[in-house]
């Protein structure tokens, strides 16, 4: 009986593990579902792509906690329809790009954007739009070097108020637990959600590739190790930085954000008095699939007197 009892313990401590090493790993099978190309950069590989106009004025895309880049899919068109060159990527842990479990830091993801940024031979100011953890990464980047960015474009942005969940807070916090959670019961919430999702009538199927995401090996770690290093202090300083430089900001929040409460945009007001603030009623956090129309136009106003 006590054998038996001994038996189904340690398979509920061990199950988490097991499900993380059978998940699929990211290998050329999958990569070769991808479009864009790839480069080995210091960290890994990463994956990229770009579109628009070559020789315009090149702006990167750069993606939150939980979507790879195919979350600017709808918001693209409009941006080079702007007149720019638009590169996106997928961080490391995310989309098609290397899984990294250990080591995932905010310098990581900084060294991540230059690396690639090299690679691509782009020399002089580009100008960023992120959204989500993207957005605290796209807000690092330009504070640590304001006079290589010409723009910098906030969607739904991290790094002032972010909202987790109390299992995920106690994963974030737990050492042990977390890694545990993560691979278990984390990933199945997180997958539940996601099928609950509404992904809006711009991308509907990246509800659809957003699970399939979850079900690839150190998804689920490497957003443990974001919630625990790059989302877990406001970004204070860096905005007050980017401010004195007179880097022009714009930034476009959800009333109904429930990961990044409306209330951040006041923050943000605070510690930067020049930046352009846009509220879309009504708008959750999935602002780049739901209402890609107020992206562009946000970042359209923001760049009216450059091109």
């Amino acid at each position: 009986m006590y054998w038996a009892l001994g038996l189904l313990a340690l398979g509920f401590v061990l199950w988490p593990f097991l499900a993380e090493a059978l998940r699929k790993p990211m290998d050329p099978v999958l990569r070769a579902e991808a479009s864009g190309s790839f480069v080995e950069l210091a960290g890994g590989v990463t994956h990229y792509r770009w579109d628009g106009p070559e020789g315009g004025p090149v702006v990167v895309l750069v993606h939150g906690l939980s979507s790879p880049s195919q979350v600017w899919d709808a918001v693209i068109p409009g941006i080079v329809g702007l007149g720019f060159r638009v590169l996106r990527y997928d961080h490391y842990g995310r989309g098609y790009s290397d899984r990294l479990t250990s080591g995932m830091s905010d310098q990581r993801y900084l060294d991540q954007l230059d690396e690639l940024l090299s690679s691509q031979g782009v020399e002089g100011r580009v100008s960023l739009i992120g959204y989500s953890m993207g957005g605290q990464i796209a807000t690092d980047f330009t504070a640590k070097d304001p006079g290589r960015i010409q723009h910098l474009c906030l969607i739904a942005p991290a790094g002032m108020l972010t909202h987790f969940s109390g299992a995920d807070r106690l994963a974030r916090d737990l050492w042990g637990f977390g890694e545990w959670y993560c691979r278990g019961f984390g990933a199945l919430r997180f997958r539940k959600e996601l099928e609950s999702m509404d992904a809006g009538t711009y991308l509907p199927t990246l509800r659809e590739t957003l699970i399939a995401e979850t079900k690839t090996r150190g998804h689920a770690p490497a957003m443990l190790a974001d919630r625990r290093d790059v989302l877990r202090f406001p970004d204070i300083a860096e905005h007050k930085r980017i401010a004195r430089a007179s880097v022009p900001v714009g930034a476009v929040f959800g009333s109904g954000d429930t990961v990044i409460p409306p209330h951040a945009a006041d923050l943000l007001a605070d510690w930067n008095a020049e930046a352009k603030i846009t509220m879309v009623n009504g708008a959750g956090h999935g602002l780049p699939y739901t209402h890609p129309d107020q992206v562009v136009r946000a970042f359209a106003d923001l760049t009216d007197d450059y091109l």
